[in-house]
Parts: structure tokens; C-alpha cells; sequence
């Protein structure tokens, strides 16, 4: 009777210890990349969350420089956890480049030798063209002028007729 019970604890305590085992291993690697704002223009400054990245690590983009991502959280873990942070969360903020074209970017992420690729983590926006009412085209076009001249011309012989009509009301 002994021997079964000791049996039943040894065979819950290995168990337990098998299904944690993949937890731990999941952990170090990257989970879930988050970059906020979604949408940017160039030179903004953009934050990548990385989950399951304890350690710190260092994200890349065509958009921007290689970012260092630093472990945030409160306080060191057990030994494994290499120094990180208890939540096994990284962060970094990044720069968008000024030259970087509008569209949608890729992160990719490296923690401790894992890498994770987020695709379209975020959109670049293009440039806002102000001060020119939304025309690309420069001077008037030959249908413009027309249309001005109509309009002016119709001014003038409105004021005309208007003029000549009071002129003509005060001599009776």
C-alpha cells in the first residue's frame, strides 16, 4: 500500500514537472511583437513591445535603425532568467527614418539568438503637400482663364446695367 501511494506522488510530481517544461522553454522565445502607434509618419518615434523576450534583445526594420530592446518589469527572476525581467517583456522605442516611403513595414525581432518576423507590423504615412489647396497642377489651365474671363465679363456688364439703372431712377 505504501508503494502505490509513493508511486501516485513520484508519477503527479514528474507530471507536473513534464507539462511546465514546455512553458519554460516557450518562454524565452519571442511571443507577440506590438508596435504603437500602428500608424506613423517619418520621424516619429514608434515603441515595440516584445513579449517572451526576458533578456533584451534588438529589433530591425527597413523603416528604422536597429533598436535595442530592453527588459522591462519589476525585479530579476530565478537564474534562468539571464537578468531580464520577471514578465519576460522587452521594449524599445525606435526612430522612423525621414526618408522612409509610405506603406507598410515588417519588424523583425532577436532575443538571445530567436528570431520572430511581425509582417506589416505598421504603416508609414506620406507626407501632408500643404498650402496648395489640394491642386498638383501649376497655373491655370486654358479652361480656367475661360471661365474666369466669363465671370469677370459677366461682373461688368451686371455692374453696368446696375449703374446705368440708378443713373437713370434719380433724374425722374
Amino acid at each position: 500500500m505504501r508503494n502505490t501511494r509513493a508511486l501516485a506522488v513520484a508519477g503527479a510530481a514528474v507530471a507536473a514537472l513534464g507539462l511546465s517544461a514546455p512553458a519554460a522553454v516557450a518562454w524565452e522565445t519571442p511571443s507577440n511583437i506590438t508596435a504603437l502607434p500602428s500608424v506613423i509618419a517619418p520621424g516619429g518615434q514608434l515603441t515595440i513591445t516584445v513579449d517572451g523576450c526576458r533578456g533584451g534583445g534588438m529589433a530591425t526594420s527597413n523603416a528604422f535603425s536597429p533598436t535595442r530592446l530592453s527588459p522591462v518589469g519589476g525585479g530579476k527572476g530565478n537564474e534562468g532568467d539571464r537578468g531580464g525581467a520577471g514578465n519576460g517583456t522587452a521594449r524599445g522605442t525606435a526612430v522612423i527614418n525621414s526618408d522612409a516611403r509610405p506603406g507598410p513595414y515588417d519588424i523583425t525581432v532577436d532575443c538571445g539568438g530567436r528570431r520572430m518576423t511581425k509582417p506589416q507590423a505598421f504603416t508609414v504615412i506620406g507626407g501632408v503637400r500643404g498650402g496648395i489647396g489640394g491642386s498638383t497642377t501649376t497655373g491655370a489651365t486654358p479652361t480656367d482663364v475661360a471661365i474666369g474671363g466669363g465671370l469677370v465679363a459677366a461682373a461688368v456688364v451686371g455692374g453696368g446695367v446696375f449703374w446705368m439703372r440708378r443713373r437713370a431712377e434719380r433724374r425722374i
